[in-house]
């Protein structure tokens, strides 16, 4: 039994993943160190299921606990990932109570968003909020392949998350959700020969995921670094994982310059004219290597348009809607972080609408982004015409809003 489990009633649940096999299994070897006694649930993701009804094949294979918690699971079965997961270590925390479970994820899973629909709570099902603390997610970084990654833009990785069906992505944004959605990383070292590239993935983690606790290979030697990962997470939110999700968050940056790596961070409570934006790119974008937040754009003024670069590639999309005053579903269902920054942001006029974005590379020039993003919003004469003049403006980015802003984009 997990050290602070008894009289609580439950277990514990501890998630890996990492950029290659090698990085994730070095951190499951610190894991079963620091807690000999826990039960590694390893998963496999197979296919990339289709909106015709084919389910990929999911595979499980189960290393140390005890026989009991070993017995209750089947080994492969077709499916949703998410579902056939859930299943599974619902059978072993009912076998073995306040047990502490390792699951392991392969890299074409969206940690996460797969999270977020393990921890949901099925009508009629016993949550595994009921089973399981969640433990702080850990993930293994090679550093050459993470920057060779974040370069890549050319290639899809399809990645199953809270679907059934896998989600292509770049590889770039592949890699870069996976170290944001760490709450401790362990850098593998390449060796003397890797010293630059280790040094350097050192101080872009520190800009990607800048909550998170980074070790280098050797440093996990000392046994206190390694007793977060045998506890409950601080890093979870009373919700679950989903709360993270939120399109609408606080932005987490690292202030000051790490081997040239640096964060800036831009904020706007003016709308976008989307063709400006458009024509400010050129002058934002070169230097940027990953860039996330969220707009106010004026001829889609009900919706929250989500921003995410991963090296070269940018993506804007419809992610939801602005919370409204009166409209109690839409603040119900929000995160609670959420609801205090729209409440510390709010405007008479115009809600929480805002603009915010972290952008994260080498060698940026923070005054001449940000004075490139400030063109890009309306004027006083602008604002003034209203929404329905802004619907007119020409939008090369978004096209026509014909979309609810509710709608799953």
């Amino acid at each position: 039994m997990r050290a602070g489990g008894e009289g609580r009633g439950r277990g514990l649940l501890g998630v890996v993943s990492g950029n290659t096999p090698e990085a994730r299994g070095r951190v499951l070897d610190l894991l079963r160190r620091a807690s000999p006694d826990a039960l590694v649930l390893s998963v496999s993701v197979h296919g990339d299921g289709d909106a015709a009804g084919r389910y990929p094949f999911v595979q499980r294979f189960a290393v140390g606990g005890d026989e009991r918690q070993r017995a209750s699971l089947s080994q492969v079965a077709t499916g949703d990932p998410a579902v056939i997961v859930r299943q599974a270590l619902g059978a072993i925390a009912r076998a073995a109570p306040c047990a502490h479970v390792v699951l392991a994820l392969p890299d074409n899973v969206d940690a996460l968003p797969f999270l977020a629909e393990l921890w949901r709570s099925p009508l009629g099902r016993t949550p595994l909020s009921d089973y399981y603390d969640l433990a702080p997610l850990a993930v293994g970084v090679d550093p050459g392949r993470l920057l060779s990654d974040l370069r890549c833009v050319h290639r899809a990785a399809h990645l199953f998350g809270d679907h059934p069906q896998a989600v292509p992505l770049t590889l770039a944004e592949a890699a870069a959700r996976q170290v944001e959605a760490a709450h401790v990383m362990v850098l593998r070292d390449g060796g003397v020969e890797d010293d630059g590239r280790l040094d350097g993935s050192r101080a872009l983690l520190a800009h990607l995921n800048p909550s998170a606790l980074v070790l280098l290979d050797g440093e996990e030697r000392d046994s206190a670094l390694l007793t977060p990962l045998t506890r409950p997470g601080t890093g979870w939110a009373a919700a679950g994982p989903a709360d993270r999700l939120d399109v609408v968050a606080p932005a987490l940056r690292r202030r000051g310059i790490d081997r040239g790596v640096a964060s800036v961070l831009w904020r706007s409570r003016r709308p976008l004219h989307p063709q400006r934006l458009a024509e400010s790119l050129p002058q934002v974008m070169p230097a940027v290597v990953r860039s996330r937040g969220y707009l106010w754009v004026a001829t889609h003024p009900d919706a929250v348009i989500s921003w995410r670069s991963a090296g070269r590639h940018l993506e804007l999309r419809q992610a939801g809607g602005w919370l409204e005053d009166g409209d109690t579903g839409a603040w119900r269902a929000a995160s609670s972080e959420r609801r205090t920054l729209a409440s510390w942001h709010w405007d008479d006029r115009y809600g929480e609408r805002r603009n915010e974005i972290v952008f994260i590379g080498a060698e940026l020039d923070a005054d001449r982004l940000r004075a490139a993003l400030d063109t890009a919003v309306l004027d006083d004469g602008e604002l003034a015409l209203g929404a329905d003049y802004w619907a007119d403006l020409p939008d090369p980015l978004l096209g026509t809003a014909t979309q609810d802003p509710g709608a799953e984009p």
